[in-house]
């Protein structure tokens, strides 16, 4: 178990808008990621060290995104203004969360724009609507060179999550202690003050600490 990626929704400005100011508070540029047909959803990635990536999400006037839950998690996320969405944890096996959770996983995929299908399956974003400052699980079903985060430019890297909730009860949702899949990422963890979940990230870029 490892942390895999985290997800932006999209303000009201739009994906590329939202990517764009992000990219230009990190000093670096996300590109396009494509679709998520199942989900109703597109994305926009940027590659970090250590095999995590950060994305921004859009939801898409398409019917899946009413259906799917990503879609609806995404949907009243950018509803609410945008933000910080949700944390998400790569298995090697996830049947052992299917078990725990006591559901199967579905099938996700994503067409690049250069028209290459990554897929995957995922867990546990019910959790996330319900209670945000749980990750989801996911288990890619791609070689290592199609993962978002290859070909990342070492220099950024995640430095801390800052994150609203209780990290005793994260670590019953993982089945593990929290700390284990975020391994060098520094957690710290405030008192909801209202709805619990991610407060703020800290990227470590070649010009400093940025904290978005």
């Amino acid at each position: 178990m490892r942390l895999d990626h985290l997800s932006f929704a999209a303000g009201p400005d739009g994906l590329a808008s939202t990517a764009a100011r992000i990219g230009a508070l990190l000093g670096t540029e996300f590109v396009d990621g494509g679709v998520h047909p199942r989900f109703g959803t597109r994305n926009m990635v940027l590659p970090l060290a250590d095999h995590t990536y950060l994305e921004v999400v859009e939801v898409l006037d398409h019917p899946a995104s009413d259906k799917a839950p990503f879609g609806q998690a995404v949907r009243a996320r950018s509803a609410l203004g945008g933000g910080w969405l949700g944390w998400v944890v790569a298995v090697d096996d996830i049947t052992v969360a299917e078990r725990r959770l006591g559901r199967e996983a579905v099938v996700g995929s994503r067409h690049r724009p250069d028209g290459t299908e990554l897929r995957w399956k995922q867990i546990g974003v019910n959790g996330l609507i319900a209670d945000p400052q749980l990750p989801f699980f996911i288990q890619w079903d791609v070689p290592g060179e199609l993962h978002p985060s290859f070909g990342a430019d070492e220099s950024f890297s995640l430095a801390c999550l800052e994150i609203a909730g209780d990290s005793q009860r994260v670590s019953e949702w993982l089945g593990e202690t929290v700390e284990a899949p975020l391994e060098d990422v520094k957690v710290e963890w405030a008192a909801p003050n209202g709805m619990p979940g991610i407060i703020a990230v800290q990227v470590q870029t070649p010009h400093g600490l940025v904290r978005i």
